[in-house]
């Protein structure tokens, strides 16, 4: 991969020069930390909740009582016997 690496200046493959030449030696690649990239990915759910409402209704019977006189009469007839004369009454 490397073996092409600065043609233009006659690199040799397999020697190294320690003297200041055109020729150079290609050296091992230098790794670099690697760079690391963080994606945030949203992902939305939508989650049905189901609520029951119950509704109770209450009837209030409201009874109002009024109260209305109804006025009775009734006779009754008595005798009564009265002798004003002089007889004994154990007769």
């Amino acid at each position: 991969m490397f073996s092409n690496f600065n043609i233009g200046f006659g690199c040799c493959q397999n020697t190294c020069c320690n003297t200041v030449s055109e020729q150079c030696c290609p050296e091992d690649p230098v790794y670099e930390a690697p760079i690391e990239k963080c994606i945030k990915k949203d992902y939305i759910h939508e989650v049905v909740h189901v609520v029951p409402i119950h509704t109770n209704v209450i009837n209030n019977h409201i009874y109002k009582h009024s109260y209305v006189p109804e006025y009775t009469c009734s006779e009754e007839n008595i005798c009564t016997n009265v002798n004003e004369c002089g007889f004994n009454n154990n007769l």
